[in-house]
């Protein structure tokens, strides 16, 4: 049988054991209080409206026992945290490494957090990411790869997305991401794609190739169709085996580039859909006595800084991208809007360079 003294004892014991541990846990204050660990949680991260009288005795219960909030579990808890989540298709690519440099120093500008993840072109791996992130309570995701023309990708990228935004949680992609309900910021890649090849068609070119990334990919399937589309309004049609697709690298250029290097008739005019792609296309052709804009004329899209110091400078589509980052961060971090998405349409620009000259006669 116990008696009330010894009840007071162990009580009294519990709360010595709880002061002599290095790290005093939520628990022990709960316990100490006398109320349960949600509604010591909600009294020491102020998430809610709790009684008066049950509010004092956890933070008497707090002071008692020298509780210091763990701060990582803090952010956790709490409905709002100050990191960002960027996932990217992959890091290394100058393309998204000018365009996360406008989403950090934006973040940077709001004492924001930004972590950021690759998935090197791995739909599977971006909605996992995505789960990840949810689970972290990130106050925002970005999304800044391409969006995919996958129906099974978009059902499950939706069942992260949806709920989390239900939630509070703010989302922004970059490029045509379909089915999602979230803030864009959109190149406008089809529109530029045609501007540029009308500058081709201007310089006389009537033969055509392109190297395209995966049609799965939105940025690959816009660009390549406001190409083709433009050129068939002018009466050219680019051959079925003029058209290569390749990965969104500086690799899958080269390959690209010498599958047209071994066709008996060469397209006059090569239209790479990034410029990455058109860096390993250029190489490609330089390794095969191809002489670029001699032979073959050569444009890209994108316009990444180190496009301008190639020999020859490559002609490409002109797109800001520190600003489209900056756009993008600026729309996640924004209250969102009452009843649709909000769209931001960036334009890109034609800029003639060395690469690209009349085809020889």
């Amino acid at each position: 049988m116990t008696e009330p003294g010894d009840a007071h004892r162990s009580v009294t014991a519990g709360r010595e054991g709880a002061r002599g541990r290095a790290n005093v846990k939520l628990q022990d204050v709960a316990e100490e209080a006398g109320v349960s660990l949600a509604t010591a949680s909600r009294v020491l991260n102020g998430t809610s409206q709790v009684r008066a009288d049950l509010r004092e005795r956890v933070l008497a219960a707090a002071a008692d026992l020298s509780y210091t909030p763990n701060a990582h579990a803090q952010a956790l808890a709490g409905s709002s945290s100050k990191s960002v989540g960027v996932v990217c298709h992959d890091v290394s690519d100058p393309y998204f490494a000018a365009i996360a440099d406008g989403v950090m120093r934006t973040a940077a500008d709001h004492g924001v957090l930004v972590m950021l993840a690759s998935t090197f072109h791995d739909p599977a791996r971006e909605v996992q990411y995505v789960a990840m992130l949810r689970a972290q309570r990130a106050r925002a995701i970005l999304l800044i790869g391409s969006g995919y023309e996958d129906r099974d990708w978009e059902r499950s990228m939706c069942a992260e997305l949806d709920p989390y935004q239900r939630t509070g949680g703010r989302v922004a992609v970059l490029s045509r991401h379909r089915g999602l309900r979230v803030d864009a910021v959109l190149p406008q890649n089809r529109e530029g794609a045609a501007a540029l090849a009308r500058a081709m068609l201007d310089l006389g070119h009537r033969d055509f190739g392109v190297l395209t990334g995966p049609r799965a990919l939105t940025t690959a399937s816009d660009r390549l169709g406001g190409f083709v589309d433009a050129l068939a309004g002018a009466g050219v049609r680019i051959p079925p085996g003029r058209i290569v697709e390749a990965p969104f690298t500086r690799a899958g250029g080269y390959a690209a580039a010498t599958e047209l290097v071994r066709l008996q008739h060469r397209p006059t005019c090569v239209f790479a859909v990034t410029d990455l792609m058109a860096i390993g296309a250029l190489a490609a052709f330089r390794d095969n006595a191809v002489s670029v804009p001699g032979d073959v004329s050569l444009a890209g899209f994108d316009d990444i800084p180190i496009v301008r110091d190639l020999t020859p400078s490559l002609t490409t589509v002109a797109l800001p991208l520190d600003a489209m980052g900056e756009r993008v961060m600026g729309l996640a971090l924004r209250e969102p809007a009452a009843r649709r998405s909000r769209v931001e349409r960036v334009a890109g620009e034609v800029v003639l360079r060395a690469s690209t000259a009349p085809p020889a006669a």
